[in-house]
């Protein structure tokens, strides 16, 4: 079998890392098949794993196959030969290792490196790629994973990740290279170049320029955590800096591999606030904000009548684009000639503010690098994007999402609306009354192995041919953007969009399910939306359709 003929040639391999080999040696049957049975393969943000010895794994031989895969393809695709990439990594354990190994196997192409000495937030990689007009870039980084895991995030010459024509051609370059243990590395200060703390100021003063009300009286308390990662310190001192009260989880603001005091790094679930939640009750804390390992996404936790409400990401997003506008209308700032841009997974609720301001929505597929695209391919002026999975973009300096600025962004808006005494849960209420209440809920089903992608793609199969339907609901349109074709009216033709796994139902009452395997991880996204009068009458609603969907998935 290929999965055993691959294992062999890793254990004899008498240049293997001997810690690895040693981890070969106590695989299981099921283990060596789960980490050779394939190449680790690049997905919605780039490759993602389970770190260990194999083919399939996040380990220093593939992201050197990555790396002189990613080397060759900036050759091929960039338009000078004085070649240059930004690399930049997260707190994860591996993370350093495997940036300054990508950095030497670059310098063996010739290819010039601007590599951060300590860890940084995926945005200011972004930034970086654009300050030193690189070629490209590498962010080693998990996000949100679980700490087993960690990645290798790529992009492009104006620093938004790689879109999928593009990746493909890398694909080609990395599936060229056989050999994973002679390719070569060169550690040089010619082409290696170390970035300090000197370029933090560049950064963070283009990110206080998102300012739309910098009050004098700043009276709130703030709880933040960056959950070990890397946004501590540059967060909290942004924070401090501009007068804003900042009390920080001081032993989550350790970057940490293992998330020692963390039960989740991931700002979509619950568990990731059992410390900050405990600090704001303990503090009289206003606002909880929690960035993901990277910085680039945000959760926030907002106390209104002496409780502490979760806000899920398309309520942030809904509560950040309200503002944006709302403010840059009184200060007569708004272009209405400007473009909005939220994937086709987020709340319709973006649509519907924005047409309330008359300023155009431009959906497009889930993946910040597509935001980044269409940024790139209009004169039009940015004014917001974001997508449900707590990810935002203020101002487009960067091209990935960016929790460092929307930090700024949301201490602003609670600091504001506290002046004309609101919270932001308050200002939430206001725009459900004024647009119409949204329930949503987004649901990661997992299935791990080979035998869960196969499900996955069952499940794909069987709601493609066999349009999903809702008890109760009167199905109104059916977009597979798979294949290209939207269902409307009783005939199909052809949808006008990327192509991507996803399959979007929308009902006659404007409730909608959405289907899509994630490009990350063993999981299909479930996403559900449903609208009504009010949050209780809607949260009810959704209860009764997630149970009717889970129950057809489960049947398949």
């Amino acid at each position: 079998m290929a999965h055993k003929k691959a294992y062999n040639l890793w254990l004899n391999e008498k240049n293997l890392d001997a810690g690895l080999k040693e981890e070969l040696k106590n695989l299981s049957e099921e283990e060596i098949l789960e980490s050779f049975y394939k190449d680790i393969e690049f997905g919605t943000a780039g490759a993602r794993g389970i770190m260990g010895p194999g083919t399939n794994r996040m380990n220093i031989y593939t992201v050197k196959k990555m790396s002189l895969g990613f080397a060759r393809y900036i050759k091929k695709t960039a338009k000078t030969s004085n070649y240059s990439v930004a690399i930049s990594y997260d707190n994860r354990n591996n993370s350093q290792l495997f940036a300054y190994t990508a950095a030497r196997v670059l310098a063996s192409e010739g290819i010039k490196t601007f590599i951060t000495k300590n860890l940084r937030p995926t945005p200011f990689l972004s930034y970086m790629v654009r300050h030193f007009a690189c070629d490209g870039g590498i962010m080693i980084t998990a996000s949100h994973n679980p700490r087993e895991y960690n990645g290798f995030k790529v992009y492009d010459s104006h620093g938004g990740q790689l879109v999928p024509d593009d990746a493909a051609k890398l694909v080609v370059e990395v599936n060229k290279i056989k050999d994973y243990f002679n390719i070569q590395e060169y550690n040089s200060d010619k082409y290696i170049n170390e970035v300090d703390y000197d370029l933090d100021y560049a950064y963070l003063q283009l990110v206080k320029e998102i300012q739309l009300t910098n009050l004098e009286e700043k009276p709130l308390k703030f709880v933040y955590s960056p959950l070990h990662g890397t946004g501590g310190k540059m967060i909290k001192e942004l924070l401090e800096e501009l007068g804003y009260n900042i009390i920080p989880v001081e032993k989550e603001m350790v970057p940490d591999g293992n998330f020692t005091h963390v039960k989740s790094s991931n700002p979509e679930e619950p568990s990731a606030y059992i410390n900050s939640l405990a600090l704001a009750k303990k503090e009289n804390a206003d606002l909880v904000l929690v960035t993901d390992p990277d910085a680039d996404r945000l959760g926030i936790v907002v106390k209104h009548k002496d409780e502490y409400i979760p806000l899920n990401g398309n309520q942030t997003a809904a509560l950040e684009l309200y503002y944006i506008l709302n403010r840059r209308k009184e200060l007569k700032t708004l272009d209405k000639e400007g473009i909005v841009y939220s994937s086709n997974v987020t709340t319709p609720l973006i649509i519907d503010i924005a047409n309330h301001f008359g300023v155009e929505v431009k959906e497009v597929l889930t993946g910040f690098k597509f935001i980044a695209e269409g940024i790139r391919s209009t004169d039009r002026s940015y004014i917001f994007g974001a997508e449900e999975s707590y990810g935002s973009l203020i101002s487009p300096f960067v091209r990935d999402k960016d929790a460092v600025q929307a930090v700024l962004l949301l201490v602003e808006m609670a600091t504001y609306y506290n002046t004309l005494g609101l919270t932001l849960y308050d200002v939430l209420l206001k725009v459900y009354k004024e647009f119409g209440t949204y329930a949503e809920k987004t649901l990661s089903i997992t299935y791990e192995g080979i035998a869960g992608q196969n499900q996955i793609k069952k499940i794909m199969e069987t709601f493609r041919k066999d349009y999903l339907e809702v008890k109760g609901e009167s199905l109104k349109v059916a977009e597979d953007y798979e294949n290209l074709t939207i269902y409307k009216d009783g005939k199909l033709t052809k949808l006008d969009f990327e192509r991507s796994n996803v399959l979007r139902f929308i009902y006659k009452s404007n409730n909608r399910v959405i289907l899509r395997p994630s490009g990350t991880e063993p999981k299909l996204k479930v996403y559900l939306y449903v609208k009504d009068e009010t949050l209780e009458k809607a949260s009810k609603k959704l209860e009764e359709i997630e149970k009717n969907v889970l129950a057809q998935i489960k049947e398949v």
